[in-house]
């Protein structure tokens, strides 16, 4: 079987500030939880200690790692948690030295001792963490890697033993951009009709629906929630949130107390060029203010660059189509998830891994694609349209300062979704035909240029303005 990667992988709900470095480690907890449950040995342990290796290890503070394993050993889950809840859980860890595994069983457990920080990279992949719990007469270990995008897996994937969680039976198999091209031209069909053929055999045609709406609906709080939140983002930076105040200067004195009275009063306001390129830089800046405080976005395809897509997709209901409704909604996200996947699958979607081109620049193309497929474009002009957007991204650095999810990375959102919106105009000005060069070129091509970037340009806070600008300098 191929390997398939829904819609759903691609765009997740869960808590800032980075898919890689917090949900994924989270998830990772998750899982050696399981493992401990099959080993029958969770109720037997004592006590539990935190591995961090390569790039977790070198921006794991700043990106709230340590946080995100004590909250996922805690039998948290990053989806549903009351992120008020958040300071609560870690404060009473730290305080009393105790964490309930599994939210079932008292452990001893000191941050400052059980959490090590290993500045020594791990073979397999660069974002590597161990769990090692142990009980008496008996020690477990198990290592995982978060590869990108709240991923995680185990070395074996790429060894004998295949990775069986997600393979599936898609009617239409994607691996290649030039593959899903086959499919829609062969059968007159758009992007988001094949990739909703593929969703459906795997789960129902009302949990699709159910399931995307609420992905939509977690992005329009998130941009709500960023657009009224005022003050400065934690971490030591001392950035201060700009959303709120462009917000109140765009808005005006309209009336409304929900998102999407919100969404109906931002369709009434001017929409002159400056006034457009304000509310999109809005609307990123507002996602990734709330992804660098801990709160709810949506992963697409990383929290780091969660504010393109939404931006984009808001620009198309508020400025481009005001009679857009859900089921426009339903078809960007497809489109969008689908990009991301062949991105997964033909390079990377991990920043540790390929610089932010695999961030920024993949979440680029996909609003890019997914916004060119609602204004009508062609599935041509639509691959077209998110190679536009990667190719201009391509070599995009990682090099957060103080490692943390906040400079350059708010701004970088902004940028991304203002790309994404020109690649799909200039996609729908373009005869086919006169393309020079096919997504999948791109995508081998971002790969290349991953492999060969210098390691500390990686999410590494090592180079770039990481070291040109220091925390004094803040």
């Amino acid at each position: 079987m191929e390997e398939c990667i829904s819609v759903f992988d691609m765009l997740k709900i869960g808590v800032g500030p980075s898919s890689s470095h917090t949900l994924g480690p989270w998830r990772a907890a998750e899982r050696f939880l399981k493992e401990l449950k099959e080993e029958s040995i969770l109720d037997k342990i004592t006590r539990v200690k935190v591995d961090l290796y390569g790039s977790l290890s070198l921006t794991g503070t700043g990106h709230a790692t340590d946080l995100a394993v004590m909250l996922g050993l805690s039998g948290q889950d990053p989806e549903y948690i009351p992120v008020q809840d958040i300071d609560g859980i870690i404060k009473n860890i730290r305080t009393s030295h105790k964490l309930h595994l599994n939210n079932e069983f008292p452990i001893d457990f000191t941050i400052e001792t059980d959490i090590v920080f290993n500045k020594n990279f791990l073979p397999f992949h660069a974002n590597g963490l161990t769990f090692t719990a142990y009980a008496p007469g008996k020690t477990y270990e198990s290592t995982f890697y978060s590869i990108g995008g709240g991923f995680v897996v185990k070395e074996e994937r790429d060894n004998a033993k295949k990775k069986t969680e997600i393979k599936c039976a898609f009617p239409y198999p994607i691996n290649l951009a030039s593959e899903l091209l086959v499919y829609c031209q062969e059968q007159n069909r758009k992007i988001s009709e094949i990739v909703y053929d593929n969703e459906k055999s795997m789960r129902s045609e009302e949990a699709i629906d159910h399931e995307l709406m609420r992905i939509w609906e977690t992005m329009l709080e998130c941009m709500y929630i960023g657009c009224h939140s005022e003050g400065i983002l934690p971490g030591g930076l001392h950035v201060r949130r700009r959303a709120f105040d462009m917000h109140q200067n765009l808005i005006g004195l309209a009336n409304y107390s929900n998102p999407q009275e919100w969404l109906e009063s931002i369709r009434k306001t001017e929409v002159k060029f400056r006034q457009i390129l304000k509310w999109v830089s809005c609307f990123a800046l507002a996602v990734n203010e709330v992804n660098a405080s801990l709160g709810r976005v949506v992963t697409a395809p990383t929290n780091g660059s969660a504010g393109v897509i939404p931006a984009v997709l808001m620009y198309y209901m508020v400025i481009e189509n005001h009679e857009a409704d859900k089921n426009h909604v339903k078809q960007f996200l497809m489109v969008a998830g689908e990009i991301g996947s062949i991105f997964k699958k033909g390079a990377t979607i991990s920043a540790a891994m390929g610089g932010c081109q695999a961030e920024i620049g993949v979440s680029s193309a996909m609003a890019a694609a997914a916004l060119c497929e609602v204004m009508g474009g062609t599935p041509e002009q639509v691959l077209m349209a998110a190679e536009i957007a990667m190719e201009h991204h391509l070599g995009l650095t990682c090099d957060p300062i103080g490692g943390l999810v906040q400079i350059p990375c708010i701004e970088r959102n902004t940028m991304g979704a203002i790309k994404a919106i020109n690649a799909a105009e200039l996609a729908m000005e373009t005869d086919p035909k006169n393309a020079k060069v096919p997504l999948d070129k791109v995508v081998n091509t971002m790969w290349q240029t991953a492999k060969d970037m210098n390691n500390k340009y990686k999410e590494t806070s090592e180079g770039g303005l990481a070291i040109a600008v220091n925390m004094a300098d803040c």
